[in-house]
């Protein structure tokens, strides 16, 4: 009895910092949103840089500690981009993309039905989408990578649960979501009952840092599995653009 008054209270607690975290968040997010709107050629809406907790769905054994340094860890941010600027940003990169074959074969073996590309040189409007996630994934302290990695899955692809290689980025990896609807699963490495799924929605922006990004795996589920809360997501083709940082030097 004590022990599950003891894990309550936990919980209770959990949730008083959850709800104080979110308006951290969301304060930092509007006053954001705000310097963004300000520019009088801004078509952005205000409130579309607050991360949305209800995108989360926690497995049974995510207990109180798990799920607060994933919401502080694993941010998503829906409507990140406009549809116009989503066309902007494949009108560039599709030309060439389609010039590449889908792959059902990945150097370690984390990726199925893809094809993939980085690309350092983007025309002005693109240049600014990407100095919009740079400037909200990262610190200005933190050197970037100069390459965005775009990774293009077909609809019949998926994404294995890996972890990053630390020898080719560090803390932070932001990703945008483009074309379609998908769910990304965080699970702890040491424990794959331990997961959260995440539910990412096309043109929104996901930030993961930290232990979300060292301690758990991470996948984005094939359309026989991909479900959020008991709903059927059927994924189409899903184009990501990725941002990172540096790699530790040490």
């Amino acid at each position: 009895m004590l022990k599950y008054v003891s894990h309550s209270l936990k919980c209770i607690g959990s949730n008083i910092e959850h709800n104080l975290l979110k308006g951290l968040l969301l304060g930092r997010s509007n006053f954001y949103s705000t310097s963004i709107h300000s520019d009088e050629n801004s078509q952005r809406k205000p409130d579309n840089l607050n991360t949305d907790f209800d995108l989360f769905s926690f497995s049974d054994d995510c207990d109180c500690n798990i799920r607060e340094k994933l919401l502080k860890n694993m941010m998503v941010f829906n409507n990140f981009i406009l549809e116009e600027e989503e066309k902007s940003i494949l009108d560039e990169i599709e030309p060439y993309m389609k010039r590449l074959r889908y792959e059902f074969d990945h150097w370690d073996n984390a990726i199925h039905g893809f094809r993939e590309t980085e690309r350092l040189q983007w025309n002005e409007q693109n240049t600014e989408i990407l100095e919009r996630i740079r400037d909200t994934a990262f610190p200005k302290s933190s050197q970037t990578l100069g390459h965005v990695h775009i990774l293009d899955l077909s609809e019949k692809g998926h994404i294995k649960p890996h972890i990053d290689s630390v020898r080719f980025c560090g803390n932070t990896i932001a990703g945008l979501s483009l074309l379609s609807d998908s769910v990304m699963r965080l699970a702890l490495e040491k424990n794959k009952d331990v997961f959260a799924d995440v539910f990412l929605k096309r043109r929104s922006l996901y930030i993961m840092k930290d232990c979300a990004r060292y301690d758990f795996t991470h996948e984005i589920l094939p359309n026989n599995d991909s479900k959020f809360k008991g709903k059927s997501i059927q994924r189409s083709r899903r184009i990501s653009l990725m941002c990172r940082n540096k790699p530790s030097p040490s």
